[in-house]
């Protein structure tokens, strides 16, 4: 035995569980047998086309069979798998193929304008399209496939290989490429397995996009290492959601507080039977309470948990009975993962006292791609500083209280002010701006920008706004631009973040 990593899971899981389904996408069932025979048959497709160990495939697409058959093939041979964010703008998209190195790209038709405005000035000139397009030098996704010898080749792979690079949203303006370990992807998914009491009967549902290390790794991989069936969502809807949870028994389901909120907002929530469900899982912000008692009085429990991108997600993890006891605790640290509250000095803090959240652990990531200097910052003997402020209870429960790095949570969505401020900033008529974020009913929280303008400026907050757009993400994009002739500063000129929060809160 050579392979030690990931992309072997379902080859060995389709030999004890063939014609079980591993995915239902659509209308379609697909068995272990065939997601295997279509993994081995990619692997080959893309080994004959040059991919081999360490190289890096780039992944442009939503929620789709595809995504895992890549995810799979490419780990399967050592290469590395890059996952991008459908909802960035091409300039975004472009930034993390040429960071990457990625020289292999495969796309999703629905997104080919993007794929072509924002990868094709990039390396990634070997292009595989999953479904028809008219874009010249563009392979045909299933012809690759069928292409391939459905044959397992034993490739040397180790736990310590890198198999994904994920793109976080830069504190500096520039995202950081996030290299997570096959080791890193399999502790977490023992974590996960542990703490949630996943068997090989679950069913889960993916509403939230694989893109995102959360619903890959605290959903996908755990469940298809058991032999459970994953069903995959392109996009979320909260009455299809309660209706397949119904119609197919669906045992899990992972989400943020805002859709969890929408779901139980629909009209159909009350006659809707929920009893096959004994896994939920939440994370980007804390259960306001009245959604926590709207699903008790179901008789659903949550797990919420802390985690981010860097620790594969899973940090710590809400036990389910005690998700009233522990209101606004993100639970206790995950069964192979250690965490600490240090004070400004490095030292740990007792329970109680706020200080930085650091984690250790093997789930937790080595490096940033290409990035040392941003590695040694965040990684210091072997613990991570995650930038978050909370405190550990007498129990052993975290509870985050504030953001070091004033990253803004939006539906899920995660939005570093310093990006998007230097995008702003790039507008000539801006002098000075600063990003927040502000309660919204519906996300949580979205961005707000406050600015101030060059004397005899006459540019409009709309024109702001119209600016960014195709620059930056929507979802980074400020809901609201306020304009005002000071922006107030500390003696040593940084913004009082603070004051502003509390100026636009409402």
């Amino acid at each position: 035995m050579l392979n030690y990593g990931i992309g072997t899971w379902v080859n060995r899981r389709a030999q004890r569980m063939r014609e079980d389904a591993a995915i239902a996408f659509r209308d379609q069932r697909i068995g272990y047998n065939e997601l295997d025979e279509r993994i081995l048959r990619l692997a080959d497709a893309l080994r004959t086309r040059g991919v081999q160990h360490g190289d890096r495939v780039a992944y442009l697409g939503n929620n789709h069979p595809s995504f895992v058959e890549a995810l799979f093939a490419t780990t399967m041979l050592g290469a590395i798998f890059v996952p991008l964010n459908t909802r960035l703008a091409a300039p975004e998209i472009e930034f993390a193929v040429d960071n990457s190195g990625a020289e292999t790209l495969i796309f999703q038709n629905t997104l080919g304008e993007l794929a072509r405005a924002g990868t094709w000035s990039t390396a990634a000139t070997r292009r595989i399209c999953v479904g028809e397009t008219d874009l010249p030098g563009v392979e045909d996704y299933d012809a690759v496939v069928a292409s391939g010898a459905a044959e397992y080749r034993d490739n040397a792979v180790s736990l310590d290989d890198a198999a994904l690079i994920l793109y976080t949203s830069g504190t500096t303006g520039y995202p950081k490429g996030a290299v997570l370990t096959h080791g890193n992807l399999t502790w977490n998914t023992f974590n996960a397995l542990v703490d949630y009491g996943l068997g090989s009967g679950e069913v889960v549902l993916l509403i939230s996009p694989m893109f995102h290390v959360a619903s890959l790794g605290m959903g996908a991989l755990p469940i298809l290492l058991q032999g459970g069936t994953v069903i995959l969502r392109e996009k979320f809807d909260p009455g299809d959601v309660l209706h397949t949870i119904e119609s197919e028994g669906v045992t899990m389901l992972s989400g943020v507080p805002t859709t969890y909120q929408m779901i139980e907002e629909h009209p159909d929530w009350a006659a809707t039977d929920l009893s096959s469900l004994r896994h939920l899982t939440c994370g980007g912000s804390t259960m306001p309470q009245r959604m926590l008692e709207a699903y008790e009085k179901r008789g659903l429990h949550f797990s919420c948990g802390y985690g981010m991108t860097e620790t594969s997600p899973g940090a710590t993890a809400m036990p389910p009975h005690m998700s009233i006891e522990k209101m606004g605790s993100s639970g206790l640290k995950q069964f192979f993962t250690d965490v600490k509250v240090v004070d400004e000095d490095g030292g740990m803090l007792p329970p109680g006292e706020v200080g930085e959240i650091l984690v250790s652990g093997p789930n937790v990531i080595h490096e940033y791609w290409l990035r040392p200097e941003a590695t040694a910052e965040a990684i210091v003997d072997g613990w991570l500083h995650t930038g978050d402020l909370g405190y550990l209870d007498e129990d052993g429960y975290l509870f985050v209280v504030d953001r070091l790095k004033d990253m803004i949570i939006s539906g899920g969505e995660n939005i570093y002010s310093a990006e998007v401020e230097g995008a702003i900033m790039q507008i000539p008529e801006v002098s000075a701006v600063a990003l927040i974020g502000v309660p919204d009913a519906k996300w949580g929280e979205v961005p707000l920008a406050v600015a101030t303008l060059d004397p005899g400026a006459t540019i409009t907050p709309a024109d702001v706004i119209a600016r960014l757009q195709g620059r930056l993400a929507k979802y980074k994009i400020p809901r609201e631009v306020v304009f005002v002739d000071e922006l107030p500063r500390t003696a040593s000129g940084k913004i009082r973040k603070a004051e502003l929060r509390k100026a636009y809160a409402s």
